[in-house]
């Protein structure tokens, strides 16, 4: 046992340092360990010295002790190999990939149990407005003093008196008790002939052990769920862990119903919105390999499973799979190399795969199982356009009159309706009819959005907020501001005027946050207690509603502005998903597309259902143009409150830009959201054949240079935004 180890540390500006580990302490590559940084005391994991250099390499005689081992198994090689390869091809620092794995500090503290806090419904004597405002935010959560804090936006001190005055009281929780078992036995279905087909086919491959990709393409309502589920099955037969990735948050609760009915149990769920207690829980289980199937977002695959066995990624065309923030990894890509390192089949399911997906299958790299109908009696749905130049909707409406028409008819039969519009709140612009002042955010450029529901307007890129005012800042001109365009609680507000009597519900990232929102979403239009429903992209996938047999899409032609590569294909999956909730059981649906551009190929692809006739038209421009899955790009974004440092530095970017050969370099320019977040910004873009390796190109060309510290430079491999 060597007594000196290579430590790669949570701190990504220093990278991996050596250290001396003391007699009577046992560590090898992929333990977790606590090293002393000058006076402070961080989280590292011993890796192995030839696959992790260290620039500061010193002699044993001044090493620093390790200072402890946590009692948890060590990361696996396969997770040690993943963390090296997504640092490597997204340029990312190895430190910040790690801390994706060590996702629960608390996981690796010895306790048992731990103190938690919940409200006893006791109404304190002295009631102000704080302590009124964080009872009823936290409602039946439960959680540590500062979750509840966070979750009801008041201070710990507040939730601290509420505790002294009987208003909430503490529980010890158990921190280590088992998770039920899946049954793979429990409630077996019966599949039609093309699903048994692929079900059996995606067994035997999770009963090989080895890397085999495969692509499950399956129209909406075809039962992807049920088959891949028999793959599933057979990773719990063997006694191995299935990691199940899916792209929203909210669509977790409508997939553990699901699960539960199958298996018996509910899955190991892993996503933002758990307490620490339960993040710390779910962590340990997988580490253990207790936990045999996970389900979450995209963080969850960087967790340390024991022995997985098998993993799913759902609704795999999703672009929210691209990471934005940190590391800029595609968890879709990722899956796919974790799977390789960890020598088990993976499952990419879509009704709608992405062009890159499509590419793998004709290369021979994926194989492909289809399933062309719906289950059982369900039938595709019926799509008609609805040109809004010939039929335009009434002056200040937005839905035209065969659409409420349609609404109407679906109303008297007592079935459900969907309406959607891939824009949040009422309207996204602001401005005033006497002088002409919009609304812009001060962080950011952007508009600020109004939410009449919540009376505010918000930058949907930043988070800023600001009361709606009752006069114009700059005229001061009383009753002049008006909303320009509509979002989903403005059209919510039309459905109402027309349809008083009828139920709605509107969708969203802000009014479904959380897993127990979906639920409760779900159990309403279960229940029937909703009529039609107004949403965004939220509501296109994942929902089974048989009642649900009229769709409308508000405003096609939206996703097709801006410039992006994948807009055509976007706004094709979106729509093709959408129109996918509507005659999932033994009713028949029907889908009316409202468009400008009824004759663009996109739309004609929706009408006809012809998706060959589209994918093959949009890769052969891909390949055209270079762009990917046939050419590389990759984004350098340069950034600093201070504009003339962020201007300076990336003009020096774009004059060091190497020539190489099958490489070219465009801009710098200011980046269409030219500031964010109160920070200035300009981006190059690398367009490279995809043969060129240009993360090295990148790593000399960058390494190469100086700027200044108040200015950051990012680097998005395979960028999917482009503002």
């Amino acid at each position: 046992m060597s007594s000196r180890a290579r430590v790669l540390i949570l701190n990504a500006a220093l990278g991996p340092l050596d250290y001396r580990v003391p007699a009577g302490m046992e560590v090898g590559p992929g333990s977790i360990v606590v090293a002393p940084l000058g006076p402070r005391q961080l989280l590292g994991v011993v890796w192995e010295a030839e696959r992790m250099p260290s620039d500061a390499e010193v002699g044993d005689n001044r090493l620093r002790n390790l200072l402890a081992v946590a009692d948890v198994p060590p990361l696996g090689a396969p997770l040690r190999r993943l963390v090296e390869w997504t640092a490597d091809y997204y340029l990312a620092p190895a430190a910040s990939v790690l801390r994706m794995t060590l996702a629960s500090t608390s996981a690796l503290e010895g306790a048992r149990t731990a103190v938690e806090y919940r409200a006893t419904g006791v109404v304190p004597p002295r009631l102000t407005p704080q302590r009124e405002q964080a009872l009823e935010r936290i409602g039946d959560r439960q959680g540590l003093i500062r979750e509840l804090a966070t979750t009801a936006n008041v201070s710990d001190a507040v939730i601290r008196g509420l505790v002294k005055v009987g208003a909430i009281e503490a529980v010890e929780v158990s921190l280590d008790s088992p998770y039920p078992i899946p049954d793979p036995a429990h409630h077996e279905p019966v599949l039609s002939e093309d699903q048994r087909a692929a079900a059996d086919a995606l067994v035997a491959g999770v009963a090989e052990h080895v890397f085999h990709p495969t692509l499950l393409d399956g129209v909406t309502g075809s039962g992807k769920t049920e088959v891949y589920f028999e793959a599933v099955a057979q990773a719990i037969r063997d006694g191995r862990q299935t990691l199940v990735l899916l792209p929203e948050i909210a669509l977790t609760e409508p997939f553990l119903k699901r699960f539960h009915d199958r298996f018996g149990c509910e899955p190991i769920a892993w996503h933002s919105g758990l307490r620490s207690t339960q993040r710390r829980r779910a962590w340990r289980a997988i580490a253990s390999g207790e936990a045999l199937v996970t389900v979450g977002a995209r963080s969850a695959l960087f967790l340390p499973y024991r022995d997985l066995g098998l993993i799913v990624v759902d609704e795999a065309h999703e672009t929210s799979f691209k990471q934005e923030e940190g590391v800029h990894y595609h968890a879709r890509d990722v899956a796919v190399m974790r799977g390789k390192f960890e020598g088990c089949p993976v499952i990419l399911a879509s009704a709608t795969p992405a062009i890159e997906t499509r590419q793998q299958v004709v290369t021979g790299r994926y194989a492909e199982l289809k399933l062309p109908g719906r289950f059982g009696a369900a039938e595709m749905p019926t799509i008609e356009p609805i040109d809004l130049i010939k039929e335009p909707p009434e002056r200040g409406r937005w839905l035209a009159p065969r659409l409420v028409k349609a609404m109407q008819e679906t109303l008297e039969r007592r079935e459900q309706s969907l309406l959607f519009l891939n824009r949040r709140g009422y309207a996204p612009l602001t401005l005033c009819r006497t002088c002409g002042h919009r609304f812009q955010c001060p962080n950011c450029t952007a508009w600020m959005v109004e939410h009449r529901l919540t009376r505010r307007l918000a930058c949907h890129h930043c988070g800023h907020i600001e009361p709606t005012p009752r006069v114009c800042p700059e005229c001061k001109g009383e009753d002049t501001l008006v909303a320009c365009g509509p979002g989903v609680e403005r059209i919510a507000d039309e459905v109402t005027a027309l349809f008083p009597e009828a139920k709605t519900a509107v969708v969203t990232s802000d009014t479904i946050w959380s897993p127990a929102k979906a639920a409760e979403f779900v159990g309403r239009m279960e229940a029937g207690d909703i009529d039609i429903v107004v949403g965004t992209q939220l509501v296109t996938k994942g929902y089974h509603f048989p009642n649900l047999t009229l769709v409308g899409v508000v405003d096609a032609d939206l996703g097709l502005d801006g410039g992006d590569l994948r807009a055509a294909e976007r706004t094709f999956q979106q729509i093709r998903q959408v129109s996918g909730r509507a005659g999932r059981g033994e009713k028949p649906g029907h889908v009316f597309i409202q468009t400008h551009s009824p004759g663009a190929q996109v739309m004609q692809a929706l009408i006809t259902g012809d998706a060959d006739a589209f994918y093959a038209a949009e890769t052969d421009a891909r390949k055209d143009a270079g762009a990917p899955p046939f050419g590389r790009y990759a984004a350098i974004v340069v950034s600093s409150e201070d504009q003339g440092c962020a201007h300076d530095t990336a003009k020096l970017v774009g004059r060091s830009a190497p020539e190489v050969e099958g490489m070219h370099v465009y801009g710098p320019a200011p980046a269409p959201l030219a500031m964010l977040r109160g920070r200035h910004r300009y981006r190059l873009l690398v367009h490279a054949r995809r043969a060129l390796d240009v993360q090295d190109v990148i790593r000399d060309w960058l390494g190469k240079l100086d700027w200044p510290s108040k200015v950051r430079v990012t680097v998005d491999v395979d960028p999917y935004n482009f503002l």
